[in-house]
C-alpha cells in the first residue's frame, strides 16, 4: 500500500474521477448536514498544501542533481521544473533550481530578478562568480534558490566553444564545495529545448535526467534522439548519469489519445516512468504570468495537487533506491 493514498492505481489524474458527494455532520451537534461541494474540496487541498507534514517526505542521503532535458519545445519542461522544486521546498527541503535557457521562462515563474546586468549562470559558466553569488531566494519559498538565465545566456555556446573543458564548465561550478554554501538536498536545471552545448554541461554536471513527454501524437517524436545524446553523453563525459524519471504532462482523461502515449511510454520505460501524471490546466498555464508556480498560484487546484504527488513520488523513489 503506498504511504500517500493521493497515489492513484489506475495512473489516471483525480480530476478525472468523478467525486461522489459527501455528507458530513455539522459541528452545532444537531443533525443538519453539510454537503459536499467543489469548492469545499478544493479549499481543504489547498490547506494541505499550504500546512504539509514535513515529516512525510524523506531528505535524501546525498544531494541529488538533476538534469530536466528535452529538445521538444511546449513539453511542460520549465513548468515541471519549477512546480517539482517548489513542491520539495514547500515540504522543508532546501532545493535549487538552475535556469540554463537563454529565455529565462523559470526565473520568470520562481519571481526572481534577471534583467540584463544581474549576477546569472552566464557569469558562473564563464568563470566571474560562484553558484552562491549568483543564487538568489524566490519568493515562493525560502528552502527555494533559483540562479537566474539573462540574455547574455543567448550567446554562451559560441563563447563556450573556444573555452577549455566546455562541457564541464557546469560540472566545475557546481563542484561539491561550491554547493556546500547553499546546502541544497535537490538541483533542478532547467535546459533549453535543444540538444547544444548547454544541454550538454547540464547532463554532464548531474547523476540523473528528468524527461517530461507530452500525453500528445508528436510525443516521441525525436526522444529517440534525445536518448542517443544522452547515451553519449554516458559514454565520453558522465558514466554516473543515468534517466531516472519520465514525467507525463499534459494528460487529457476525455481522449483516448493520452492513454494510447501513456501506454506506450510505460511500456518502453517501465518503472523509470512516474505513475503520478500531469493534466492539462489553466491553472498551471497561468501561474508564470504572476510570477508564481501553480502551488503558491493556486495550492488547491488540481494541477497543483498533481505536481505535489509527482514530487512525493520522486522522494520516495529515491530514497528507496538509496536504502537499497
Amino acid at each position: 500500500m503506498s504511504v500517500y493514498p493521493e497515489f492513484q492505481a489506475a495512473d489516471v489524474p483525480r480530476e478525472t474521477k468523478t467525486p461522489k458527494h459527501k455528507a458530513k455532520p455539522t459541528n452545532n451537534g444537531d443533525d443538519s448536514a453539510v454537503v459536499w461541494t467543489p469548492i469545499a474540496e478544493e479549499a481543504a487541498r489547498a490547506a494541505s498544501v499550504l500546512h504539509p507534514d514535513e515529516s512525510l517526505l524523506p531528505r535524501p542521503t546525498h544531494r541529488r542533481v538533476i538534469t530536466v532535458a528535452n529538445q521538444k519545445g511546449g513539453v511542460g519542461k520549465t513548468t515541471s521544473t519549477v512546480n517539482l522544486a517548489a513542491a520539495l521546498a514547500i515540504h522543508g527541503l532546501k532545493t535549487l533550481v538552475i535556469d540554463l535557457d537563454p529565455q529565462g521562462n523559470a526565473s520568470t515563474a520562481l519571481s526572481v530578478e534577471h534583467r540584463s546586468g544581474t549576477p546569472s549562470v552566464y557569469e558562473v559558466l564563464i568563470g566571474e562568480i560562484s553558484i552562491a553569488e549568483a543564487a538568489q531566494v524566490s519568493p515562493t519559498s525560502p528552502n527555494l534558490f533559483c540562479v537566474p538565465a539573462t540574455i547574455d545566456l543567448a550567446g554562451a555556446e559560441i563563447e563556450l566553444v573556444s573555452m577549455v573543458a566546455r562541457e564541464a564548465r557546469l560540472k566545475e561550478a557546481l563542484s561539491p564545495e561550491a554547493l556546500d554554501q547553499l546546502q541544497p538536498d535537490y538541483v533542478f536545471i532547467d535546459c533549453p529545448p535543444s540538444l547544444g552545448l548547454l544541454t550538454v554541461n547540464a547532463m554532464v554536471a548531474a547523476q540523473e535526467v528528468l524527461i517530461p513527454i507530452q500525453c500528445e501524437y508528436y510525443a516521441l517524436e525525436g526522444l529517440s534522439q534525445l536518448l542517443r545524446n544522452i547515451e553519449l553523453v554516458q559514454q565520453h563525459l558522465n558514466p554516473e548519469l543515468s534517466i531516472s524519471t519520465i514525467l507525463l504532462t499534459m494528460y487529457d482523461g476525455r481522449t483516448k489519445l493520452a492513454d494510447q502515449v501513456t501506454s506506450e511510454v510505460r511500456g518502453h520505460f517501465g518503472d523509470v516512468a512516474l505513475k503520478t501524471v500531469i493534466p492539462r490546466s489553466v491553472k498551471v498555464s497561468e501561474a508564470p504570468g504572476f510570477g508564481q508556480t501553480v502551488l503558491t498560484y493556486d495550492p488547491g487546484s488540481r494541477g497543483s495537487m498533481s505536481y505535489l504527488d509527482a514530487a512525493k513520488e520522486i522522494a520516495i523513489r529515491g530514497a528507496k533506491k538509496e536504502g537499497a
